[in-house]
């Protein structure tokens, strides 16, 4: 089957577009479109791909806490980098972290619960996943990186989209590596609780 015939992934990609463009509408309704969002995310990977998982726990859970780690790292010295460039990086971490950090509590539950396994359930878990069948592991990688860069494009903010590719292509290429989703949620709820509570870079 071609890809432009694999209905759910169309349906996925093109339900990624309208929801993020709505989420980003009014930050005032973002955590409530945006959680809304990673459910419907959460609900159409799960039917349509089964969850990769060939770690064991103790081994998923190292990986999972090391990488994101690593990938906080990766931030903070690229943050560290742009601060000495001419483009202006400060105001624009500083316009994200005031927008979009969690505030309330429900906040912080529904990022840890539903959002950070949504992502990767989607963006990994079923868009890559997906992609593989029609090209190489790496091409779908990118891709998929690139996709969900995409769909950052409604924050206005460039250096999300930024974030977003790297954040891609580093759990895209774990993704190959290991096969194992519950690692990579591990992975991005590390870096998230490290990059947004309790070492933001502004």
């Amino acid at each position: 089957m071609a890809l432009w015939k694999d209905w759910r992934f169309i349906l996925g990609v093109a339900a990624a577009y309208v929801l993020l463009y709505v989420t980003f509408l009014d930050k005032d309704i973002f955590w409530y479109i945006y959680t809304a969002a990673t459910l419907f995310f959460i609900s159409i990977s799960i039917i349509s791909e089964p969850i990769d998982d060939q770690q064991n726990t103790n081994r998923f859970m190292l990986y999972g806490i090391l990488s994101g780690v690593v990938l906080y790292a990766l931030f903070a010295a690229g943050y560290a980098l742009l601060k000495l460039m001419p483009v202006s990086a400060e105001g624009h971490v500083s316009s994200i972290y005031a927008l979009f950090s969690p505030v309330f509590i429900w906040h912080y539950i529904v990022l840890v619960l539903i959002i950070i396994p949504g992502e990767e359930l989607f963006f990994r878990g079923f868009i890559q996943k997906r992609l593989g069948r029609y090209m190489n592991k790496w091409a779908a990688m990118v891709t998929a990186a690139l996709f969900y860069a995409s769909v950052f494009v409604f924050s206005g903010e460039w250096l999300w989209m930024m974030a977003a590719l790297c954040g891609g292509l580093f759990w895209g290429s774990l993704y190959i590596w290991r096969k194992s989703i519950p690692m990579l949620i591990i992975s991005h709820l590390i870096f998230d609780l490290l990059f947004v509570v309790f070492l933001p870079l502004a």
